[in-house]
């Protein structure tokens, strides 16, 4: 009989915005009171779905509602959903930073946990002193620590710097340090979040590698939170797939993968439309969609131009940038230029009201299958204002790469990169219409 580390019963977790507070003083004390009799608080209210695509009156959200499921010693489990699934939460409340608002989490063995990049580093002290420091946290022995002080060290590659003070580290020196102490350290159980991302592409691998081996050699368990959906499938013998805040029943890591997809993919395909936009931000993508030779189609041909047509809703005058991601159908960013992104022009938004801009694609030479676009607009040089993931979908049909006079790089995908990239003002373009 297979030996089960972790078990969740029920478990939803809700989350109240705005004031805390009911409005008056006898619903405060009655909510203490049902609180402290281990009772339901009688003002939750019940059946608000985490769905941000919807609008609702109520205060509260489920951002995880009745979720069952049973993980087993030795085992690697994917956590996969899009952004706001309740993924993060979920990691939290089995790493009891937070406690669930019902039902039951059942756990043996204890949990090294890395959430987020140098979670529980204290930026003024050294590497050193916040290995042992983190090392506590997670529960670990200071002779244990010690015993693993040099593989560390080693593993994140940081020994130079290691009686530095980690503020001065970069992003990627700390994720270094901080996974490096997560996956040494003896816990049965190692919870990853979605921050591998912030190392460079050797350093992945090396991760990937380490997580594999306690899984396969030290029986270890391992719980790991990805977008990357060739990283899943490499690590992970099954997945729980979160559709707003809920469980999607799947049989195997197969089925979620391809749920997840098609549901990444949408209904319209190469037409977005955005139903949220309410809120105070200084501008809004509305709508996109997809062109090929003047014609509205998300089945396209990697030898001519694509456009992306852009309906941006402004509602202060504002400097943006308008930026356009593609990844393949398992989840990996086809490279735009040197930088990953396409390179746009800024656009100067003086005018309240509607703006068309079209990001083009010089002829993409990407290989057959699924493609997903994410769309970006920011202000330029400051922040990121609205953010949309896997808003487009699209079809290549055909499969010309070669070209004379043009350069292109294969990725794992069998993608390829594209030479050019740039935004124009719409009616600047010739099919615009």
């Amino acid at each position: 009989m297979s030996n089960i580390v972790i078990k969740a019963e029920n478990i939803s977790k809700a989350y109240e915005l705005g004031e805390f507070s009911t409005g008056t003083i006898s619903r405060d004390l009655e909510r203490w009171w049902a609180l402290m009799r281990g009772k339901e608080d009688p003002f939750l209210k019940i059946g608000e779905v985490n769905d941000r695509t919807k609008k609702s009156d109520s205060k509260l959200v489920w951002s995880l509602k009745d979720i069952n499921f049973e993980v087993e010693e030795g085992s690697a489990v994917g956590i996969i959903g899009r952004n706001g699934a309740g993924k993060s939460t979920l990691l939290k409340l089995l790493s009891r930073v937070t406690s669930p608002t019902s039902g039951i989490i059942k756990g043996r063995g204890r949990i090294a946990s890395l959430l987020e990049v140098g979670t529980g580093f204290h930026p003024e002290l050294t590497g050193r002193e916040n290995i042992f420091i983190n090392g506590a946290i997670l529960g670990m022995r200071k002779a244990e620590i010690k015993k693993r002080f040099d593989e560390i060290v080693d593993f994140a590659g940081v020994e130079r710097y290691i009686d530095t003070p980690v503020k001065r580290y970069s992003s990627g020196m700390y994720v270094r340090l901080a996974f490096a102490v997560a996956a040494h350290l003896e816990a049965e159980i190692l919870i990853v979040d979605e921050v591998l991302a912030v190392g460079d592409a050797e350093f992945q691998k090396k991760c990937m590698g380490k997580m594999g081996q306690v899984t396969k050699e030290n029986g270890r368990t391992v719980l790991f939170v990805s977008h990357n959906l060739e990283s899943v499938k490499a690590l992970c013998n099954t997945a729980i797939l979160l559709v707003n805040g809920r469980m999607h029943e799947c049989r195997d890591l197969s089925e979620a993968i391809n749920i997840y997809l098609q549901q990444r993919q949408g209904d319209e395909g190469g037409r977005f439309t955005n139903r949220n936009l309410s809120g105070n931000k200084e501008v809004f993508l509305a709508s996109a969609h997809l062109k090929q030779k003047g014609l509205e189609t998300n089945h396209l041909f990697n030898d001519s131009a694509i456009d992306i047509h852009c309906s941006l809703k402004c509602n202060f005058p504002i400097k943006i940038s308008l930026e356009a991601k593609i990844r393949n159908q398992n989840g990996l960013p086809i490279l735009f230029g040197p930088v990953g992104l396409m390179h746009n022009r800024e656009h100067e938004l003086e005018v309240v009201g509607t703006h068309n801009l079209v990001i083009r694609l010089d002829p993409p030479y990407l290989a057959k299958g699924s493609y997903f676009v994410d769309l970006v607009v920011a202000e330029t040089g400051k922040r990121i204002i609205d953010l949309h993931e896997s808003c487009l979908s699209f079809e290549i049909e055909s499969s010309f790469i070669a070209k004379t006079g043009y350069s292109f790089q294969q990725d794992r995908g069998g993608g390829a990169i594209l030479l050019n990239a740039y935004t124009y003002l719409e009616e600047e373009l010739p099919f615009a219409h």
